[in-house]
């Protein structure tokens, strides 16, 4: 397994929960501490963008030099990870800003250019994908994946999960029965937010229970999505547990 990483994103790019200093750092050393081969992406082309998002969206977020180009960055990050999962191997993207909320001509909720949709339309483009699933298990539904995707059907075929179950058995249980019954696809992944973490704005799920995600996500790529599975970080704002989170998700996911 891949984690794709910049030492960059450690940097103050504005002032949101998302870019808050410490967030990163015990992801990283928690990752660090188990082996995982670290690849270092590049920046997401115009051209990358423009495939997700308008022209003026674009040139908005320029507005801003120093949130541009860790969202370039960012976007960079997604699709290096998506290209490492089309070729089979596991890839948990640690990058922010997140993307989720950034929807064709707009963003909010700490986004600026959605991560999911520019990777996913940049394997369409460079890998002929047909098909994806996302898996979103943010505490938010990830408005900005489903605007942008929901108008792309006719380039690329995609289903998306955002679990509202209330207790974290049915949480489980809505997204394991959710890929016993849709499929096969080309390829699945994830919108991963740790924030309904029981510590977390969330309050619902327990550290296992990402141990148990990213094992439901792989059993199905194996049985569905030809093994492609990658992850993205989206929200998770109590550092104390972040790395340890992560972890376990990458523990059921690798």
């Amino acid at each position: 397994m891949i984690i794709i990483f910049h030492e960059k994103f450690y940097e103050n790019y504005t002032h949101d929960p998302a870019a808050s200093a410490g967030r990163l750092e015990p992801i990283i050393k928690e990752l660090k501490a188990y082996n995982y081969e670290f690849v270092t992406p590049e920046p997401a082309t115009e051209a990358d963008i423009l495939r997700a998002h308008t022209a003026r969206h674009l040139e908005n977020v320029k507005r801003e030099p120093i949130v541009y180009e860790m969202a370039l960055l960012a976007a960079g990050g997604a699709i290096k990870a998506a290209h490492l999962a089309y070729e089979g191997t596991p890839t948990f993207a640690v990058i922010r800003p997140p993307g989720h909320h950034a929807s064709s001509d707009s963003c909010w909720g700490f986004c600026y250019f959605n991560n999911i949709s520019v990777s996913l339309l940049n394997l369409r483009e460079y890998k002929g994908i047909k098909s994806a699933f996302i898996l979103d298990f943010d505490l938010h539904t990830g408005d900005g994946n489903i605007n942008i995707l929901r108008e792309k059907q006719h380039v690329i075929q995609t289903e998306i999960l955002n679990p509202h179950s209330n207790t974290e058995q049915e949480y489980l249980e809505e997204i394991a029965e959710t890929f016993q019954r849709v499929g096969p696809f080309d390829i699945i992944t994830a919108s991963a937010g740790f924030d309904e973490y029981e510590k977390d704005w969330g309050g619902k799920l327990s550290t296992n229970a990402y141990t148990q995600i990213g094992k439901l996500m792989k059993d199905f790529s194996e049985e569905k999505c030809h093994g492609r599975r990658y992850a993205l970080l989206e929200g998770g704002y109590y550092h104390p547990d972040l790395g340890k989170n992560v972890y376990a998700f990458c523990q059921g996911f690798e």
